[in-house]
This record gives C-alpha cells, sequence and structure tokens, in this order.
C-alpha cells in the first residue's frame, strides 16, 4: 500500500494544547454557569468544531450567538496557550522528514483559522502544509469523515494512500470512517481509547514514533 500523503489532527496530536483548552473550558464553564465537569466537557466535544462544542453545551442557538460564544472561548485558550506553547515532541522534525520523502502534508482540525494560524506561527515550520482545512468552513466535525476527506480531495490523494495522525477517539473513529490508516498519538489518552484495525501505531510522541523507522517503513 503506497502513502502519499499525512493528515494531521492539530490540538494534542501537532501541538500539546489540551492543557490550556481544559483551563479554558474551565473558566468558560464557570463564567457561563455551566454545571459541567472539564472531563466531561472534552469527552464531548474534542474532535467537533467549535460550534458544534457550543452547541452540544449550551444548546442549540444561531449561528451568530453561538460564534460569539466561541470566540470567547477560544481567546480564553490562546491567552492561557501562549505562556506554556510547546510542540508534541519531535513533531515539526517529523514533519520536515516526512518532507525530505516527498510526502505531501496537511491539516484537518475542528480548530478555526484563529487557533491555526496562532499554532503555526509559534511552530515555525521550514514549509507550510500543502491543505489545512478547518472547523470553521462549515464541514462536519469529529467522528465524521469529512474533514479527512475534505483534507484528502484538497491533496489530491486518495484515502487508502494517507495515513491520520490523531489523539482523541473521534479524531480515530473520523479517521476510520474515511477508510484511512490512523497513528495514535497518546498525549491524551490512552491507547485502549484510540484502538482499531485501521491503527499502525500508537506512541506517546514522535520521538517516539521516529525510534520505530516508521517514515523508513512506509517505504518497504
Amino acid at each position: 500500500m503506497t502513502t502519499t500523503a499525512l493528515i494531521f489532527d492539530m490540538d494534542g496530536t501537532m501541538v500539546d494544547s489540551m492543557p490550556a483548552h481544559a483551563k479554558s473550558w474551565a473558566a468558560f464553564t464557570q463564567r457561563h454557569d455551566i454545571d459541567i465537569s472539564v472531563d466531561e466537557v472534552l469527552e464531548r466535544t474534542t474532535g467537533r468544531t467549535g460550534v458544534e462544542a457550543i452547541r452540544e453545551l449550551m444548546g442549540d442557538m444561531n449561528e451568530e450567538k453561538a460564534v460569539a460564544l466561541l470566540d470567547e472561548k477560544e481567546s480564553l485558550y490562546r491567552e492561557f496557550f501562549a505562556a506554556e506553547f510547546r510542540e508534541v515532541a519531535g513533531f515539526v522534525e517529523f514533519a520536515q522528514a516526512a518532507r525530505s520523502r516527498g510526502l505531501k502534508l496537511a491539516i484537518a482540525t475542528a480548530g478555526d483559522r484563529n487557533n491555526i494560524d496562532f499554532v503555526l506561527e509559534r511552530l515555525k515550520l521550514a514549509q507550510a502544509p500543502d491543505v489545512i482545512v478547518g472547523g470553521d468552513e462549515g464541514i462536519a466535525g469529529k467522528p465524521q469523515p469529512d474533514l479527512f476527506l475534505t483534507a484528502a480531495r484538497k491533496l489530491g490523494v486518495g484515502a487508502d494512500e494517507a495515513i491520520v495522525f490523531e489523539d482523541a477517539p473521534f479524531g480515530i473513529e473520523a479517521a476510520k470512517r474515511a477508510g484511512m490508516r490512523a497513528v495514535a498519538i497518546c498525549s491524551t489518552h490512552k491507547p485502549d481509547e484510540l484502538s482499531g484495525p485501521h491503527v499502525v501505531a500508537q506512541v506517546r510522541d514522535y520521538r517516539e514514533l521516529m525510534k520505530t523507522n516508521f517514515l523508513e517503513r512506509l517505504d518497504a
């Protein structure tokens, strides 16, 4: 099976941002008197688009109100993460190594353009991803496969040519529904929560993945 493209989720997969998301949800739910634990919030929302997440927690509402509330929450997130920004260990090095082998790279995230720009400005990748698909483009969030399928279509590759990198159960399920293989980045969940017949590797971070000669084995 030929692999021509790698598709990355962003939060918890490229960058170790989930603690900052947890802090921002805690502040946001307290501010709005939402009586739901942060663990439950993350379980119900991780992988969903921002508008989907707001409606999941606060009920149905029009797009304008949902976007305004989302902007409030994501501003908190960026404030928290700016003070402690960090990649998932080895990501930039891994992305550069994949590039050197001629692989196409895409980001397919439920995060919005503001969050994507925030991350990319700080990661300082040598070359921008070939394709970026965000959660504010009117595309269904995970576990629906639409984000990954849209990324593959824009890359010009088939589902069987792409490997998805994900840290969340909804994302692993979305990869399965898309007909794609997946690598589970176990930065926020345990391996048994990120399993399936389509999961070809489960690692803590990219340093661990590179020690397995993952990219070299794709050529075999």
